[in-house]
């Protein structure tokens, strides 16, 4: 009467360990066909292949292990266990394969950006020889060839009657000479003034050499090196046109602009 109670509770159990063991198996077959799955894919990428090959190669190894093991009774923990790092390799090698993609698409962005940045200083350097190539025409077209070098003529209309310094009829011009010295930093010029016979001639004389200087300091506030600019006053010396006439006058009065040639080498003075 004593044993039936033990004969029951060794069968129960033998079950209760059969169940245990058959839902081990289903565990370990379970972690085995999704650390399976997961290998699949990555092994099959060529991108992981290319930048995590270490990587795949320890969760093949580690599913293998699994998988010999799952052939073992009661080995069902070690399979769950080797399924993980399985799963956990694939699992890095696709985190090191999207940071390596990263890079590169970082690299490839600042490749492209710095191409872009190169077309960009061509584009201006060509629309900078452009520019200069463009206000040295314009030079030429205002400027006369003589014996001195290329001379241009600021007309007496940049000054009030008897003034020195220059009114606002002169921006334009003024800055077109700017411009084309900035272009060709080599370039110097010498700003000479003239007046007509008009009163004193030492007040004339004055008066021409403070012209010119006028021109010179407004090209120096404008950022031209002053010692690119030279300055001289003739007075009513070297006439272009006969004193006799209004017309004759003002064309007297009035300041050259004489450039130097592309080395920098200017003229002789009168």
């Amino acid at each position: 009467m004593n044993r039936l109670p033990r004969v029951i509770s060794v069968v129960m159990l033998l079950g209760s360990a059969g169940l245990y063991g058959c839902a081990g198996h289903q565990d370990s077959e379970r972690a085995l066909q999704q650390a399976g799955s997961d290998f699949q894919k990555v092994k099959e990428d060529p991108n992981v292949l290319r930048g995590a090959p270490k990587d795949v190669i320890r969760a093949g190894e580690s599913l293998a292990r699994a998988d010999r093991l799952s052939n073992y009774w009661g080995s069902g923990a070690d399979v769950i266990h080797y399924a993980y790092l399985s799963r956990r390799y694939s699992e890095i090698a696709r985190e090191h394969t999207q940071l390596m993609l990263n890079q590169e698409q970082l690299a490839k962005a600042e490749m492209e950006r710095q191409r872009l940045q190169l077309a960009l200083r061509e584009a201006k350097l060509s629309s900078v020889q452009q520019q200069g190539k463009y206000l040295e025409e314009q030079m030429v077209a205002l400027a006369t060839q003589t014996d001195r070098g290329l001379v241009m003529t600021l007309g007496d209309v940049l000054f009030d009657t008897g003034e020195a310094e220059l009114n606002n009829s002169a921006n334009r011009a003024v800055l077109k000479l700017v411009q084309f010295l900035q272009f060709n930093p080599k370039r110097t010029i010498r700003v000479e003034g003239y007046t007509d016979n008009t009163g004193d001639k030492q007040e004339n004389l004055k008066l021409s050499h403070a012209r010119a200087q006028s021109v010179a300091d407004v090209l120096a506030d404008l950022g031209i090196d002053e010692s690119r600019v030279q300055v001289e006053g003739y007075g009513d010396e070297f006439p272009i046109e006969a004193n006799a006439s209004e017309r004759g006058r003002a064309k007297n009065r009035r300041v050259e602009i004489v450039f130097s040639d592309e080395k920098g080498q200017l003229g002789a003075t009168r």
